[in-house]
């Protein structure tokens, strides 16, 4: 990961519009802020939501609130709950997808 040449700069997250990602079922609310070629992201998953694809982009991902099933291609699933994070490679074979019955909000950095 490299970040651009910038100034010191701060974000208020609740201040930045929200897009809509529909899930296989629920929705995910994302608030992006895009440096150079990294992704920073605070991701709110409705109760219920289900990923609709399975993803093989690398991510840096820490739970701020509620619970995140993560299920790898391979069969594996890991739980996460408030406080708890994972990282995954951009390479490898480490397809993955979420999902969430009660709901979770994320920080993820890709």
């Amino acid at each position: 990961m490299e970040l651009p040449e910038a100034i010191f700069t701060t974000t208020d997250w609740s201040s930045l519009p929200s897009t809509e990602h529909p899930g296989e079922s629920g929705m995910a609310l994302w608030r992006t802020i895009n440096l150079g070629d990294v992704r920073i992201r605070v991701v709110e998953y409705s109760p219920g939501y289900i990923a609709d694809h399975w993803c093989n982009r690398g991510h840096i991902l820490y739970v701020l609130d509620g619970e995140l099933i993560c299920e790898l291609q391979d069969g594996r699933t890991f739980v996460l709950t408030a406080g708890m994070s994972y990282h995954v490679s951009d390479y490898g074979d480490a397809a993955h997808r979420s999902s969430t019955r009660t709901g979770a909000k994320l920080f993820i950095v890709d």
